[in-house]
């Protein structure tokens, strides 16, 4: 009986306690505890072959908010995954990023863009070839324009791509159309069928030769 007692009172005060120091606001991604201010939200875009294997580097950034795979650069309206995959359309597969500018810049998302694509390929990434597949950076306002003007001489100055020229896209952003879900954090979701595909690609193994062993992602 005084056990229960006891217990019944203990219960009570944890549920106290929890509601006394609960807060209405989840946590926002990155760990920061409270969401940025609308002011301080960012948005990027960049184009770098399979939407797949470009979010989860910027997904593991502090700072990054989210990152959303979708198509981006071509007339066609709400176009689908078949449409996008067959060349047609126009766009490109692409990541768009949310983040926190106090906590990451952009000059700093753009160099994470550059060591996880190879920017001397016209219409390809690696095994996936086509217009859909190209490299691009598409720029929200005049800022990141320039910023990536000067980060894409940068890297053609630092002789690390050799004798080949960089074909990587600076253009305005246009419409940016979200994939469909089950493209959405696919790493996360298929983790054994993206290893696969990632690991047959070729992409890690050129990135590994270009700037040296790297985190697996």
């Amino acid at each position: 009986m005084k056990l229960t007692v006891l217990l019944l009172i203990g219960l009570g005060l944890l549920g106290y306690f929890s509601l006394l120091y609960a807060t209405d606001d989840p946590p926002a991604p990155g760990g920061t505890g409270t969401a940025p201010e609308p002011e301080r939200i960012g948005v990027a875009t960049f184009a770098g072959g399979c939407f797949w294997c470009m979010e989860p580097p910027f997904d593991k950034l502090g700072g990054v908010l989210s990152s959303t795979s979708g198509y981006i650069g071509g007339p066609e309206p709400d176009p689908t995954y078949e449409q996008v995959s067959s060349g047609k359309t126009g766009h490109a597969e692409a990541v768009q990023i949310r983040y926190d500018r106090d906590r990451i810049s952009y000059p700093e998302l753009l160099d994470v863009f550059w060591r996880n694509i190879n920017p001397t390929t016209p219409d390809r990434q690696f095994v996936d070839v086509g217009p859909q597949y190209r490299s691009a950076i598409f720029y929200h306002d005049e800022t990141q324009r320039e910023q990536a003007e000067a980060s894409r001489a940068a890297m053609a100055q630092s002789g690390r791509f050799g004798p080949k020229d960089i074909v990587t896209e600076i253009v305005p952003a246009t419409e940016f159309y979200p994939a469909e879900e089950y493209h959405q954090d696919y790493y996360q979701k298929n983790p054994l069928r993206y290893k696969f595909y990632r690991r047959m690609s070729g992409r890690d193994q050129y990135l590994n030769e270009v700037w040296g062993k790297q985190e697996k992602e």
